[in-house]
């Protein structure tokens, strides 16, 4: 009988051993937790830096609420998705794979939804605006457009240029973005706790819940909201579609679970090549392999619930008080400088933290770029990888061949989409894409993860209401997002 796993086309999965989970103590857990700590920081640029404030800013910290439970959802959706990966050793974009009709229909899907959220270079683009306040300190307008260009387009090959060097390209990234978490979530936090006012601070712990002090009651959509601007702030709540999928790829390359038997894609510089398999394992769930996947799960979670959970609120609610404190009311800060428009605000009213908050700005920004673009040619290179034969004996069997040629292909696009519109728009059309991708994936994982996985390590029933939940509120507001847009 073809095996449930194989019915598309793809090649069975194989049996191992379930290799030994880390038992971390103390300050040991920094080098144990990393794909939480990766999409956090590639959340951090999105819509904790631009998309959350441009609503903050229009229409109150009421809009918190939207934080809250798309942080909630994510997180449980993050946990399923490392659930397939620790299980098989495989990208959960694999396992999509492995569902009817074909391999190769939803390698195509998958592949197009990557490129249309984050195939735009729209974090480098909106990266140049805070490098320009920096040297210029002055906003950029329209007539700014050729300048931003060019910086934009120098960020842009620069994020590249890191991801030819190191060992294991996941760990590059995993202390790059352990930087950026506690430089950035830190310098909020004291900036926060000098300007921002206590009423300001009230209305950031109600407004999770929907709750307004100065109204005295609760608000949950503005009057006459911009529906494409609220769906792209949903979209990039924590960290945004196509990027939640690719923390399953970074568990595989970080060894978790079954990762650790399926090798993963090395640098070009510093790395070597390594036998990255094409198909995935599984144990025999006996006493011994149940006890070794309960201390895999013990380190998923605290990655999850403790790291990208908390990590996810803290990063969006202190930019938002932020913001709201130094900017007026009911503006619409969209343009050619929303990344410099705190940083213009507090220059105003304090000396030299413009610059600052520019600075702050600029490496969020490039950071995420770097994520978002290594992602997509991530996820991408395995899809290929796992479903062509022809793929894998190009080159001798060297993924890096396939991870590089993509990269370059990617950067050609790159340079050309930062000429097609605004950086903002960009983003905005990305993080709706997000949100269409949530509810594609949420109900594929639902359907993997209770169909093909063994029976003792598939969800209970609270992990499969989340998925659930998340397909709902997503889309709702994909729905919105599209009316808006179409109307």
């Amino acid at each position: 009988m073809t095996a449930p796993e194989s019915r598309s086309g793809l090649d069975p999965w194989k049996t191992a051993e379930l290799p030994e989970p880390p038992r971390p103590k103390g300050l040991a857990w920094m080098g144990v937790v990393g794909p939480g700590v990766i999409v956090l920081g590639a959340s951090i640029g999105s819509g904790e830096y631009l998309l959350g404030p441009a609503n903050f800013v229009r229409y109150g910290l009421t809009m918190l609420w939207v934080v809250s439970v798309a942080v909630l959802l994510q997180t449980n959706f993050n946990t399923e998705l490392m659930r397939y990966t620790m299980a098989t050793g495989e990208p959960a974009n694999t396992g999509f794979m492995r569902t009817r009709p074909n391999s190769t229909l939803w390698a195509v899907v998958y592949s197009m939804l990557y490129f249309f959220q984050v195939g735009w270079p729209g974090w480098a683009g909106n990266a140049a605006a805070a490098f320009f306040y920096l040297a210029t300190k002055r906003v950029a307008g329209p007539e700014d457009a050729g300048t931003i260009y060019a910086i934009g387009a120098a960020t842009f090959v620069a994020c590249v240029a890191i991801l030819l060097f190191g060992r294991r390209i996941e760990r590059t990234l995993e202390i790059l973005n352990w930087i950026l978490v506690i430089v950035i979530i830190g310098g909020f936090l004291i900036l926060a706790l000098i300007f921002v006012a206590p009423a300001t601070w009230i209305a950031m712990a109600t407004g999770f819940f929907g709750y307004s002090p100065a109204a005295g009651k609760f608000s949950f959509m503005p009057a006459g909201a911009d529906y494409f601007l609220i769906g792209a702030f949903a979209g990039f709540c924590g960290a945004g579609g196509v990027i939640n999928l690719t923390l399953s790829n970074w568990a595989r390359d970080k060894g978790y679970g079954m990762g650790g038997v399926v090798g993963y894609i090395p640098a070009a510089v510093g790395g070597k090549k390594v036998n990255l398999a094409h198909t995935g394992f599984t144990f025999v769930p006996d006493e011994k392999a149940m006890a070794k996947w309960r201390g895999w799960w013990r380190i998923v979670k605290v990655d999850q619930w403790i790291i990208y959970f908390f990590g996810a609120l803290a990063g969006m609610a202190l930019p938002a008080v932020l913001y709201v404190t130094f900017l007026e009311p009911g503006l619409d800060i969209r343009g050619y400088g929303i990344a410099s428009a705190l940083a213009n605000a507090m220059e105003a009213r304090v000396a030299l933290m413009g610059g600052v908050i520019a600075l702050l700005g600029a490496w969020i920004l490039f950071k995420t770029q770097l994520d978002v673009i290594e992602g997509l040619v991530r996820a991408v290179t395995d899809i290929l990888w796992t479903g062509s034969k022809r793929v894998r004996a190009w080159r001798g069997g060297d993924v890096r061949r396939i991870y590089y040629t993509l990269l370059g292909v990617v950067v050609v696009w790159g340079l050309i989409a930062l000429k097609l519109a605004q950086p903002i728009l960009l983003i905005q059309i990305s993080a709706n894409v997000a949100g269409v991708t949530f509810v594609i994936a949420g109900v594929h994982l639902y359907y993997v993860n209770t169909r093909l996985l063994p029976e003792a390590v598939r969800p209970g029933i609270w992990p499969r209401v989340g998925l659930v939940a998340l397909v709902l509120f997503y889309g709702v507001f994909s729905f919105l997002s599209i009316r808006a847009l179409l109307g």
